[in-house]
């Protein structure tokens, strides 16, 4: 006589794999169904080119217009697109530079990447999703005060560069859309809110002007230099993965933000391993603060404009001064009699007004 010492539920589970199974049937299902695979597009991105992974706030007017973000730049909604974007650089490490500005920002993949088998729709959509989600998870953090009213969305897209120079021409039509649309709304926004005009009176009063005539518009009616806005304002913001000293002699590969000129040469000589691939560059705080126990080194804000942050005592970037877009404007953007701005290279830059 045979004893059955198997317990009721692995009893179960063996009459379960017991039971008989018709491979003929299996077969006939896999062939009546598999098809549907035929209409997946095959998505993958040419070897060896940079992947830009670009997202923009959809409909963001009306979402800056529903939360009452301060007009033309609100701190916290900025900081708040940083810290999303520092999400997403840090969950993936083949992003080796992203820049940002308004409700954009641009993620930059090396151009050897084989994440995703370089399949666009995988490296949009992931990105785009963890850029939503952080932006609303890091919202109480940072925008205290004010509830979300409605969930904000995001769109995005893939575009490829074959070349270095393509790659530094992209990010400098970022940086210089960046300034344009500040200087724009900068001006917008005084029009509307110091001056008592409706948006079109405004509109109406900026159409056909110069970058020159803006500038003279700002000083003489309101007293304001524009080159003396806050740098976060008029250049955005680059991330860059560097290695900062931990104060233990120990270096630590963190996230860090910086205001900077990304159209001349200096910033790439300075950072050769986002075009060279090369091991990261060091990065050194100010004397006399500490380093973060999380990767990411907090944005320099001027101390009028400082927002309550979650992190205290974290060191503060430097902001580069020398900008190439505000020493020579006109070498570098002209505007049509229409109103529009172009670049030298015939990048014609939209203006929004956030």
């Amino acid at each position: 006589m045979k004893l059955n010492f198997l317990s009721r539920s692995a009893r179960g589970a063996q009459m379960v794999f017991n039971r008989p199974v018709s491979l003929t049937a299996l077969a006939m299902a896999k062939s009546k169904y598999e098809y549907v695979k035929e209409f997946e597009h095959e998505d993958n991105c040419l070897p060896n080119c940079w992947i830009v992974v670009r997202i923009d706030g959809r409909n963001f007017s009306r979402f800056s217009e529903v939360h009452q973000f301060a007009k033309p730049n609100d701190v916290a909604a900025l900081e708040l697109m940083n810290r999303a974007g520092i999400t997403v650089m840090e969950d993936f490490r083949e992003i080796v530079i992203a820049y940002g500005q308004s409700d954009e920002y641009s993620f930059v993949f090396r151009k050897d990447t084989r994440l995703f088998k370089r399949r666009a729709s995988k490296l949009m959509s992931n990105v785009n999703s963890l850029f939503a989600s952080a932006y609303v998870y890091y919202w109480p953090q940072i925008c205290r005060g004010r509830e979300l009213q409605y969930p904000p969305s995001f769109d995005a897209r893939v575009v490829l560069y074959p070349t270095d120079k393509n790659l530094r021409d992209y990010l400098a039509w970022r940086q210089a859309d960046a300034h344009v649309n500040n200087l724009y709304n900068t001006c917008f926004w005084s029009l509307v809110l110091k001056k008592n005009m409706t948006p079109a009176q405004a509109e109406e009063k900026l159409r056909g002007t110069l970058a020159s005539d803006k500038n003279e518009l700002l000083f003489q009616e309101f007293g304001v230099n524009y080159n003396n806005e806050p740098p976060t304002f008029r250049k955005g913001t680059t991330l860059l993965r560097k290695l900062v000293p931990d104060g233990t002699g120990r270096l630590r590969t963190l996230v860090v933000p910086l205001v900077d000129d990304i159209i001349g040469d200096r910033f790439w000589k300075e950072n050769p391993e986002v075009i060279g691939l090369k091991s990261l560059g060091t990065y050194q705080p100010p004397p006399n603060t500490t380093v973060p126990s999380q990767s990411v080194v907090p944005l320099s804000i001027p101390p009028s404009l400082a927002i309550i942050s979650q992190t205290k005592d974290l060191p503060l970037v430097p902001n580069r001064q020398n900008s190439v877009i505000d020493e020579k404007p006109a070498e570098r953007l002209h505007e049509t009699d229409s109103g529009t701005i172009q670049c030298d290279r015939s990048n014609t830059l939209r203006i929004r007004r956030t």
